[in-house]
């Protein structure tokens, strides 16, 4: 390994032709570790911007459009999230032959048609066209900034890489419905999708300024249905890729859920908080923050594989406290305990999704574009349907969502569980 100027471990090819010199692959001109981290955190952060930013304006989009559903409203979520995972599929194997500059490029020109028609929209179902779009613009962000990241990092270096773009891509949904709010204050909800629209400007030019191409040319693939098939191949046949990628799916699911109806549980439906949801929103949120600052800190020295295992396993200890709790209070427990328990999940789950990505990602270097877009389109319809069926199965208390983090996360502890053909805190060094 040749140690990068960022910081780190970058990651030199393994098999790449004879006169392919090391010294070659190694160099890097483009940002420092903290501009890289920042870059790729805002890459994967525009999704958080483009999910939370909006969810304060469920009722005026609602009051706007004559919607007389409140739970349809959740749509708007779970659309953006089919084009975001469908779209995944191309992204990366794209990327493997053209390079990931030019499939950023045109993921980001994707997203900025879709937020110009989310601003016009004239109508409920030209708005969920315009977020599908979005979604399909918007997986070139987070498949391209995992494809780079596993460019230029391995092991408990990508996995420390990715914590620190975890947790800056956490602060955002600390932030983001608060901004949304303000917007509000100052406009119409469609001033939104305008700041979305702004927010992937300023990505596209830092990208294109600062960050050079990252996939060798010893890496590059057929642009071919062949040659995807046999990536995805290569991934579903991998047990540790597939197990890793279902309980990332599982777990990213509880999110899902929780996005869906956390503005008719903090709002609308149950505790009608009207300005202060974004403050409970972020309350939850920076746990999850904080967990990754500390998942960062402490991967190196204990490895990917346990922090993933203890974060499971304490995740469904936590869940089934939390399902316990709230049974107790039929359903409507107290602001502060409902606060407090979801933030104890979301902390716990957060030294398992990032470390669950790496070690997906961690055998497939050389496909790890095609890699990345299956797993990202696998994981996030997964998230999105689980999502989708706890969110839809709000009935005015939070029964539902702690039903489902429940029973998500005692799913995600067996596939771990599977990978690891019965064993935890184990099965490598990494």
């Amino acid at each position: 390994m040749a140690s990068s100027a960022s910081g780190g471990t970058a990651r030199v090819p393994t098999e790449v032709p004879e006169e392919t010199g090391a010294a070659e692959i190694a160099a890097w001109a483009g940002p420092r570790f903290v501009e890289f981290v920042a870059l790729m955190a805002l890459m994967m952060g525009l999704t958080a911007v483009t999910i939370d930013s909006f969810l304060p304006a469920f009722p005026a989009i609602q009051r706007d459009f004559a919607v007389q559903d409140p739970n349809r409203l959740q749509l708007l979520v779970y659309v953006y999230m089919l084009g975001f995972g469908t779209a995944q599929l191309l992204y990366g194997p794209v990327s493997d032959g053209t390079g990931r500059r030019p499939a950023l490029i045109v993921g980001i020109a994707i997203y900025l048609a879709g937020s110009v028609l989310a601003m016009l929209a004239p109508s409920f179902e030209v708005l969920l066209l315009a977020r599908a779009i979005q979604g399909i613009g918007g997986a070139a962000g987070r498949v391209l900034a995992v494809a780079i990241v596993r460019d230029r990092y391995e092991g408990r270096d990508m996995a420390r890489v990715m914590s620190f773009c975890m947790m800056v891509f956490l602060i955002v949904p600390i932030l983001a419905p608060s901004l949304g709010g303000a917007v509000l204050l100052a406009g119409s909800w469609r001033l939104i999708f305008g700041m979305m629209l702004a927010l992937a400007l300023v990505t596209l030019a830092w990208f294109g300024w600062r960050l050079p191409e990252t996939l060798h040319p010893a890496f590059r693939r057929p642009v071919s249905a062949r040659a995807i098939g046999s990536g995805i191949a290569v991934t579903v046949r991998t047990r540790a890729s597939i197990g890793y990628a279902t309980a990332l799916g599982l777990t990213t699911g509880c999110i899902m859920g929780y996005v869906g109806s956390a503005q008719a549980i903090f709002d609308t439906g149950l505790y009608h908080l009207g300005p202060l949801f974004p403050v409970a929103f972020a309350l939850i949120a920076g746990a999850m923050g904080l967990a990754t600052l500390i998942n960062a800190r402490l991967v190196r020295r204990l490895g990917m594989r346990r922090l993933a295992h203890a974060g499971m396993l304490g995740l469904f200890v936590a869940a089934c406290l939390q399902l316990g709790l709230i049974l107790a209070f039929s359903g409507r427990p107290p602001l502060w305990l409902l606060i407090a328990t979801l933030a104890a999940c979301q902390f716990l789950m957060s030294f398992a999704m990032p470390n669950f990505n790496a070690l997906a990602m961690e055998p497939l270097a050389a496909i790890a574009g095609t890699a990345s877009s299956f797993i990202g389109f696998y994981t996030t319809l997964l998230a999105a349907f689980c999502g989708l069926l706890v969110g839809q199965s709000f009935d005015g208390t939070v029964l539902p969502l702690a039903i489902g983090y429940g029973a998500l996360s005692g799913l995600g502890l067996a596939t771990v569980l599977w990978t690891e053909r019965g064993r935890l805190f184990g099965g490598g060094t990494r």
